[in-house]
């Protein structure tokens, strides 16, 4: 062999050994630093949830509830929380809410937060509609839709499930009936 061959071969070797030994050192380290340990939990799957690739922190603001009872999302950091966006005008809101407040029966004594956050409707529209359409967790008025936007509703009703350290990592578009056991194991297998 000559030594233009030669020396072409030991640098293409070189080279590989370089870019081999930096994926490898790469892949022993997350993005946060933390030594290859996975920063989340991988999370359980389910047909009736989407799960997101990217999870995101919940907004946070304060929402006065149908008794003029402040909350805000912080508020139940350490345990997951079920986001409902919904209307009275809305159809699909309608039939899944009686699903709604079943999940609520079964999760309340579980550790687990369900919200209703209404669109843009008043007091005095909402307390008749429960008269026909009881909801047994906490009514939050989003009376001006701005909280809405910043969790990106497109439709209704929408549903998120927030992980106990806020991030937002399931989401529902259109109805469910959220008492089936699939669904509540997910949101229950999210505890800490």
């Amino acid at each position: 062999m000559n030594n233009r061959f030669q020396a072409l071969i030991l640098r293409h070797l070189f080279l590989f050994a370089v870019i081999f030994l930096s994926s490898q050192l790469t892949a022993c380290f997350d993005k946060n630093g933390n030594n290859g340990e996975v920063a989340h939990k991988p999370l359980p799957s389910t047909r009736l949830l989407k799960t997101l690739d990217k999870p995101f922190p919940a907004p946070d603001t304060v929402l006065m509830d149908m008794d003029d009872k402040p909350h805000k999302l912080s508020d139940y950091r350490g345990k997951p929380v079920i986001v409902n966006f919904w209307a009275t005008w809305c159809p699909p809101c309608r039939a899944e809410l009686p699903s709604m407040n079943r999940a609520w029966a079964k999760l309340k004594d579980d550790g687990v937060q369900m919200l209703a956050v209404n669109m843009a409707e008043s007091e005095d529209t909402i307390f008749p509609f429960t008269g026909d359409y009881p909801i047994d967790f906490p009514i939050l008025l989003d009376s001006n839709g701005e909280y809405a936007i910043n969790w990106h509703v497109k439709g209704l009703p929408t549903t998120y499930i927030v992980d106990p350290d806020g991030q937002v990592v399931y989401q529902a578009v259109g109805g469910r009936e959220w008492d089936n056991e699939e669904i509540l194991d997910v949101v229950r297998s999210l505890k800490k």
